[in-house]
């Protein structure tokens, strides 16, 4: 068998957990409920965040807010000061893929 299946959380609780951590890509899988979100951090490498459910509210480099529904893949520049949160009315999933991943980045 040449291919890897890569399990990942599903639910509704909260998860940020690291499902790839490669030199050429990094991916972590999110599920953030109402009114939850990340820490204020630096993107640590260009970042591509898949909206997969619910809808995600940013902040970057303090900028006026952005809400983006399902669907929306957004991406964002490395060392961009990010604020995530879940503002909507229910639970947001999100894969977030750092590409070139992070340890290549240091």
């Amino acid at each position: 068998m040449i291919e890897k299946a890569i399990p990942f959380s599903q639910g509704d609780e909260k998860v940020i957990e690291r499902v790839i951590d490669e030199m050429a890509v990094g991916i972590n899988h999110m599920i953030l409920p109402q009114g939850t979100g990340l820490p204020l951090h630096n993107a640590n490498a260009p970042v591509y965040m898949v909206v997969a459910r619910g809808q995600i509210t940013l902040v970057l480099d303090g900028q006026e807010a952005h809400t983006y529904d399902a669907g929306n893949l957004v991406m964002i520049p490395y060392q961009t000061r990010m604020n995530v949160q879940n503002t909507g009315d229910a639970v947001t999933e999100l894969f977030v893929i750092k590409a070139p991943g992070p340890r290549s980045m240091a």
